[in-house]
């Protein structure tokens, strides 16, 4: 996700909180994401794929996974601050624009969520 930045650019003072997933192939990590839980209400975050491998379903098959998960835990809505230029793709997912954004790091990003 930020692969020119330092290890601690990307840890947060509430990671110790979140159900982190991975997906391996071969036994190489290949997909990650973590899920911050808040009673009904949840947030994905992380989620990378390693770049040789975007383009092939194993992101796709991974957030879809978590979704579910979200749901078996009874979360109601789910939500994640997305990059702008990979709008398309959480829309396939049925998440919706919220219409706010903002910029981290030099890349602009617009908050997204699903009722569940």
């Amino acid at each position: 996700m930020w692969p020119d930045r330092d290890l601690d650019y990307v840890k947060l003072e509430d990671d110790h909180l979140g159900i982190h997933f991975g997906l391996f192939k071969e036994n190489m990590l290949i997909s990650v994401i973590s899920l911050f839980i808040n009673n009904e209400v949840c947030q994905f975050r992380k989620f990378a794929t390693l770049q040789t491998e975007q383009g092939k379903g194993y992101g796709s098959t991974l957030l879809d996974y978590v979704m579910n998960e979200a749901m078996d835990c009874g979360v109601k809505r789910i939500w994640c601050n997305a990059r702008k230029n990979k709008l398309g793709f959480y829309k396939k997912f049925g998440l919706q624009d919220t219409n706010y954004s903002f910029n981290k790091g030099g890349k602009a990003y617009v908050i997204m969520e699903k009722n569940l």
